[in-house]
């Protein structure tokens, strides 16, 4: 899958693939990669990959906040945010191996053998000219042994690279340029223990396991390439905020520039991580937000004997299937479990009325409406409306004034008991949902 975000239509909304599973995840199951394209294509590309091996999110969470909370202003980027998805679903550093050592040689009927070729594909495209492949490594890399923890065995908190120079190659000053990458990383410390250090793993003379690697198939192709490790010692937040500083000096290194919508500081990237994430199911008729879904939500509508096909706002958000629970993943979090009310689906996807807080108000199935303190659903010859939760005398539930404190919050949709769904239904065939938002 490959999206040009171009044009100004980097909000858009990355489209996800459904994937079917039985007990066992299989390995046959198409877990493609996404390639997002941001900025102007102007032959001075960076490509950032996360998500080679699934244990990993500092990793993969980083790339996909550059891919969906970055806004290029000036040059070219390209996201690879997922590049081992079966790997990141299964919570596993590599369920056929580890496909970081998989870039030498590779037999043709290796499980991953395709993605290899992908992304070796983009790796090879002529407008690459620096790429970052982003780690989380275990402990703190240090050139002397200090400790168990902090040894030249351990690989967090440092910039790699696999020789000095690459020469005759734009950005070929390897060395130079992961030094900077530190210098700017360690102004901007959590605790002095995270300082950051170049771990040159001079490949070429003789470490046989990173000849394997993905840089070192880079450099060999007259790329240069460069390691960013976090320490696996540390939350997942604090991992994606030392990526992003040396992704940002990376960009700066060349050229490119860049805008983002949350502030660089552990807690800021605590929350770009884990709010305004959402599904949009069916066309645009249903709308998830998932940053506080409960983890289980019964009798969901799903359309009956058809795929879910969906979009998300992250490409690290998937949907499984295993009977009639459809559990919704962001990158290795399970996030809730839908259970399925199968249904027949109306075709429609018209607008219905609302008088919110006394002001009447038109919307579209899937709106997150926002109410302070009560509203009301206008009555539609069309519709028959389910408020799921709200119960009264009479068998309509339209022209009544409704306040939260009227429907159990056990049927809220969120663990905070704010978000209701309001369901419409065309004769017995689901119509789509509009979903209450007491603020």
């Amino acid at each position: 899958m490959e999206y040009d975000l171009n044009r100004g239509m980097w909000k858009l909304y990355s489209l996800v693939f459904l994937f079917f599973v039985s007990s066992v995840l299989s390995a046959n199951k198409n877990y493609e990669f996404e390639l997002i394209k941001k900025g102007k294509q102007d032959g001075n590309t960076m490509l950032v990959v996360g998500g080679i091996q699934g244990d990993e999110p500092g990793g993969f969470v980083a790339a996909s906040l550059l891919a969906t909370r970055y806004k290029i202003t000036k040059g070219s980027v390209w996201v690879v945010p997922n590049l081992n998805f079966y790997s990141i679903i299964k919570r596993n550093r590599g369920p056929y191996g580890d496909m970081n050592r998989k870039f030498a040689t590779l037999s043709k009927k290796d499980p991953e053998y395709n993605i290899i070729q992908r992304i070796k594909k983009h790796i090879n495209n002529k407008d690459v000219k620096l790429i970052v492949n982003l780690h989380d490594g275990s402990g703190f890399y240090r050139k002397k042994y200090v400790d168990s923890l902090h040894q030249p065995t351990r690989w967090g908190q440092c910039s790699v690279i696999d020789q000095v120079s690459l020469d005759g190659v734009k950005y070929g000053n390897l060395k130079e340029i992961s030094s900077s990458v530190v210098a700017e990383v360690n102004k901007h410390l959590i605790k002095k223990e995270d300082v950051y250090h170049v771990h040159n793993t001079r490949t070429r003379e003789g470490d046989k396991e990173m000849e394997k690697s993905l840089t070192y198939y880079a450099i060999n192709q007259g790329k240069a390439a460069f390691g960013n490790e976090a320490t696996k010692n540390q939350p997942t937040n604090r991992r994606v905020y030392y990526h992003l500083l040396a992704l940002e000096k990376y960009m700066h290194i060349m050229g490119i520039e860049f805008t983002r919508d949350f502030e660089l500081t552990p807690k800021g990237v605590y929350d770009a991580i884990n709010n305004d994430i959402y599904i949009s199911l069916y066309n645009g008729k249903i709308k998830l937000p998932l940053s506080q879904i409960r983890d289980i939500v019964k009798y969901f509508p799903i359309k009956k004997g058809s795929e879910l096909a969906f979009e998300a706002s992250n490409s690290l958000v998937a949907i499984i299937k295993k009977g009639n629970t459809y559990t919704i993943q962001y990158g290795n979090r399970r996030l809730s479990r839908l259970k399925a009310d199968y249904r027949e689906y109306d075709d429609a996807n018209g607008s219905v009325g609302f008088v919110v807080d006394g002001k009447p108000v038109d919307v579209k199935f899937g709106t997150l409406l926002d109410v302070k303190d009560n509203f009301l659903v206008k009555g539609n010859n069309h519709y028959r409306v389910n408020v799921i939760g709200y119960t009264t005398s009479s068998k309509k539930e339209t022209d009544k004034k409704i306040r939260k404190s009227q429907i159990p919050r056990r049927f809220s949709i969120d663990k905070r008991g704010n978000i209701y769904r309001v369901e419409y239904y065309n004769k017995n065939k689901f119509a789509g949902m509009v979903l209450v938002n007491f603020k």
